[in-house]
């Protein structure tokens, strides 16, 4: 029996991996993809789905019949914890499963223990991006009874793009709703100079969001949030944007970790200590720098896992290093078909730019929707 691959998640930087699974399957090596879901929605379309500008086909992949399409086995569950001297996986349901050669790409959740204590019904975390659809089914549900209080916690690029978002949501249902955004210390205060933030707080304006900065979210419940200053607000609903943590898995496996608890990787996405272990995405630690937690790592590091994997698993080539850029695009979706691209420290605004996100988008879809994401 050949070598077996497992992949843990079905996310971002596994994608150019699912879509070649038949070099592995058809190189006498077993392929197994162990996925929460069916499905991995693609987290650059969230706001859009929100709004209702996308339907959920729209912006998903079907990894299950991506992995079955393509002679390999997949397990619908989630791992806990991983044995590297047995090189075997813990699942919440089911046997351990055994690797040769594991990657993960398990992403990342919300970072506020408070939400997890609360009914879904009113506070919605952003990752999994499903979360936005429920949100979206519940705003609709509840504008028919009178105007809403929404809230959305977070001053990072995900807070704006969703603050913005439920405005045009609100608008396109006809109803009434007053939108905060609790934008924390500051605006975007991990992105530098003033013309970003300059045109997004026009933008926040005209889609009405009332914006309060210098207060973080500090507690909340099903009918108020509490602010870092002690102070109240009544909200009906909450989406919580407050910033991402990778799982416990590599922590509670004992696995090299960074300063978050992500995996700890080299320059080729292989673990420390751990040649057989890789990983990308949200919830490694790169260890030759920091990396801040956007979608477009996690896609350019397709071909450096497909690489790098393919040499671990069938002795195929050496190893290559990823090479994060410098500097990144940076296009957020304001609702109303309009848009903000940043880049190299310069922002415009203006429909223009929604359309040059959504033609990426979509042609970044059609390149890896490949097994019936209607289904």
């Amino acid at each position: 029996m050949g070598k077996h691959l497992v992949l843990v998640g079905g996310g971002h930087a596994h994608l150019t991996l699912l879509t070649h699974f038949d070099r592995f399957t058809g190189g006498g090596c077993r392929a197994t993809v162990i996925s929460r879901s069916a499905y991995h929605y693609y987290s650059g379309m969230g706001p859009g789905l929100l709004s209702d500008v996308y339907a959920p086909q729209d912006v998903r992949f079907h990894i299950r019949r991506m992995t079955e399409d393509r002679g390999g086995r997949f397990v619908e569950d989630g791992v806990t914890r991983v044995d590297p001297g047995a090189r075997l996986l813990y699942r919440r349901h089911g046997a351990p499963i055994a690797y040769d050669v594991v990657s993960f790409n398990t992403g990342s959740s919300v970072d506020f223990d408070a939400a997890r204590s609360l009914k879904a019904r009113s506070v919605f975390p952003v990752k999994p991006i499903e979360n936005l659809l429920a949100a979206r089914e519940a705003v609709r549900r509840r504008l028919k009874s009178g105007p809403l209080r929404l809230c959305v916690a977070g001053g990072g690029p995900a807070g704006i793009e969703l603050s913005a978002n439920l405005r045009s949501l609100v608008r396109r249902e006809g109803g009434e709703a007053e939108i905060v955004l609790l934008a924390g210390s500051r605006l975007l205060s991990h992105f530098p100079g003033r013309r970003l933030r300059t045109c997004v707080k026009k933008e926040l304006r005209r889609q009405e969001v009332t914006m309060v900065e210098g207060l973080r979210l500090a507690g909340l419940d099903d009918q108020s949030v509490t602010l870092s200053d002690g102070s109240t607000r009544p909200v009906d609903l909450l989406l919580l944007a407050t910033g991402t943590r990778p799982s416990r898995i590599f922590r509670d496996s004992g696995l090299p970790v960074g300063d978050d608890g992500g995996l700890l990787v080299d320059d080729t996405l292989r673990a420390v200590d751990h040649p057989e272990i890789f990983g990308g995405g949200d919830c490694i630690a790169f260890g030759p720098r920091p990396l801040p937690r956007i979608g477009v790592h996690a896609v350019r590091q397709n071909p450096v896992l497909l690489n790098n994997l393919t040499a671990a698993l069938m002795d195929r080539g050496a190893l290559q290093p990823y090479k994060p850029q410098r500097s990144c695009l940076l296009i957020l979706n304001m609702g109303d078909g309009r848009g903000i691209l940043f880049k190299n420290g310069i922002a415009w605004r203006g429909r223009w730019a929604f359309r040059i996100k959504d033609w990426i988008d979509r042609n970044f879809m059609k390149k890896f929707q490949v097994s019936g994401e209607t289904g």
